[in-house]
């Protein structure tokens, strides 16, 4: 601990965000930086306490302490090298992660946790900067062949161990571009996908192969993958949305989030939609449904695109601005999170529950939907309409953001024939599968998690099946 009075003598400053008015007229990234000086202040407010709590809740185990005590002594090469050797690509995390680690920070208790996450995207770019990140070749290969299935944050975080370890690494990617997740499913304000291509081009360099536009199971059958591969793992994510099946789903101007955010970071790619299929939000009147993370980058993708208005709503109560006595210091809060969309304009509404959709010749009019209270009974809560508050959203647009259920089982692994568990997701001990050869990692095995998560997953599956391919 370089300072340790930096906690008392130190506020906590964040570097915010670009203005509201110059930001929602483009796609870069909405967040700002600190200059070096309030950087490595910053950093100085880390206790470097006797239980580290952060390091604790933080996925993928990050050495905080230690590298926050780096930056505070300008030593970012040290800060970069203790950084990346819990997590493949910080600059990911840094930019997207929701930081359960400032949450469980000491300072937390006072609502001043060290700024973490900011620190983090901070010390990845400075060695970026410097030129202190550069291709790690391995110095010998060991023979072994694995294949990746997805190029996710798992899929990208196993094969960054297992070539390391000398291991020859293929990831098949059925999209035209390397990311999965990460490119397709979070807005550039968030994540700039030269971040990506970036860290993409150091992978190239050392040794891993990609191939894109490759389903396999189609493209690519898989008794060959069995034939070719030592060891397979699925990375595939689950990507299976959760669907609303009430009355008037099949009306024109109802989609599920992620094929309005995919096309949008498709379109700001280069790539073409045809007219017919373009999802636009243009002078149209939104409705999210669903409260998370994903709901919010369709907020600020629809104001973007110039929506005439944005609505939010979630069937869920309204959560409480504090913690609350049942929810204390250091679990993660379950408080009221306001994205940088939010505050660019939308209205969020809590306790509705979707009772029909309203269109006329076939499209969409609006959305009819009643307040529900929630009641603990027996020890569970239920769900029960109010009566007498029936009203109509007027909606053209609405993005179906309620969460994913599984990986999708249709193809490669009905195919494969690994099992299940009971959420429909691939069951794993230890990220092995049922099956000889067949290893998982990620949401295809965890459910839809965090990013931060799925590296962690990852990294675990890339130990589990070097251990079996060094085994055999």
């Amino acid at each position: 601990m370089g300072n340790p009075k930096g906690f008392i003598e130190i506020d906590r400053k964040v570097g915010g965000y670009r203005p509201v008015n110059e930001r929602i007229f483009d796609y870069g990234e909405v967040e700002q930086t600190l200059n070096e000086s309030d950087r490595k202040d910053q950093a100085s407010r880390c206790m470097d306490c006797g239980i580290p709590f952060c390091h604790s809740s933080c996925p993928v185990e990050s050495n905080i302490p230690e590298w926050q005590d780096a930056v505070y002594r300008g030593k970012w090469e040290e800060a970069y090298d203790l950084l990346s050797a819990t997590n493949s690509f910080p600059e990911f995390t840094g930019r997207v992660c929701p930081a359960p680690c400032e949450k469980s920070c000491v300072l937390a208790i006072h609502e001043e946790a060290v700024t973490i996450r900011e620190n983090e995207c901070s010390i990845v770019e400075k060695a970026f900067d410097m030129g202190h990140v550069v291709e790690q070749i391995p110095s010998r290969r060991t023979g072994k062949k694995i294949a990746i299935i997805g190029s996710g944050p798992a899929g990208l975080s196993t094969a960054d161990l297992l070539n390391k370890a000398g291991h020859s690494v293929t990831v098949f990617e059925q999209d035209d571009k390397v990311g999965g997740l990460l490119r397709y499913g979070i807005p550039d304000f968030k994540l700039n996908k030269t971040v990506i291509d970036r860290r993409i081009n150091l992978f190239e360099k050392e040794g891993i192969t990609f191939k894109v536009n490759t389903k396999v199971g189609v493209d690519l059958p898989a008794n060959k993958l069995l034939k070719d591969f030592d060891a397979v793992c699925l990375a595939c994510g689950a990507m299976e949305p959760r669907d609303l099946p009430a009355e008037g789903r099949n009306l024109k101007g109802i989609y599920f989030a992620m094929e309005f955010l995919r096309q949008q970071n498709k379109v700001i790619s280069g790539q073409q939609i045809p007219e017919t299929e373009r999802l636009l939000a243009r002078d149209k009147r939104v409705l999210v449904i669903g409260g998370g993370d994903t709901g919010s980058d369709c907020v600020g993708t629809s104001i973007r695109q110039k929506a005439s208005f944005v609505t939010q709503i979630e069937i869920l109560d309204k959560p409480p601005v504090k913690r609350s006595e049942d929810n204390p210091w250091p679990y993660w809060p379950n408080t009221l999170r306001t994205s940088s969309s939010h505050l660019e304009g939308c209205e969020r509404r809590w306790n509705l529950a979707t009772k029909r959709f309203v269109g006329t010749n076939g499209i969409l009019t609006g959305v009819e939907v009643v307040q529900v209270e929630w009641i603990r009974e027996n020890g569970r809560m239920i769900m029960k309409e109010i009566p007498g508050t029936i009203e109509l959203i007027e909606a053209d647009l609405v993005l179906l953001s309620m969460g994913f259920l599984s990986p999708s089982h249709k193809g490669l692994l009905d195919d494969l024939g690994v099992e299940y568990d009971e959420r429909g997701n691939v069951r794993s001990i230890e990220n092995a599968t049922n099956l000889d050869k067949i290893f998982v990692g990620g949401d295809a095995t965890r459910g839809a998690s965090l990013v931060v998560w799925a590296i962690r997953s990852g990294r675990d599956a890339a130990k589990r099946i070097h251990k079996y391919v060094m085994d055999k």
